[in-house]
């Protein structure tokens, strides 16, 4: 169960990283074809195309997120891992305004074909002070 945690705690940090970053290349390495996102601030659903598109473009930003892995619980299932995490965010919108968030999270991970690991489901929840 550790070397599971450990993985699926640094993909995790691996996607916030790429999303500040806004890496198509390595986002689409580790989302799932048929992932999908559903956001913290207004429950939008978006699948990866169009995340990869708004990130990639830098119509949606995330200058900065702050995870908290000591935190992570984290469930393996089978061939399905569940993380479920706190985060700090602050991300700007397509339309050009800003939202920052203290977040729960919710992140599915299934073993791909390739036997690694792809996130295929993200939802967060706002934390209200």
């Amino acid at each position: 169960m550790s070397t599971h945690r450990t993985t699926l705690v640094e993909l995790d940090q691996s996607f916030f990283d790429a999303l500040v970053a806004n890496d198509h290349d390595r986002l689409k390495d580790l989302l799932a074809d048929d992932f999908v996102l559903v956001g913290v601030e207004d429950g939008a659903v978006a699948g990866k195309d169009v995340l990869l598109d708004l990130v990639t473009s830098g119509s949606l930003r995330f200058p900065k997120i702050d995870s908290f892995p000591d935190e992570a619980i984290v469930r393996v299932i089978g061939d399905v891992g569940i993380v479920v995490g706190r985060t700090g965010m602050n991300f700007t919108n397509p339309d050009g305004s800003t939202f920052s968030a203290g977040s729960r999270y919710t992140h599915v991970y299934a073993v791909a074909p390739d036997g690694g690991w792809r996130l295929v489901s993200a939802q967060g929840t706002a934390i209200k002070a």
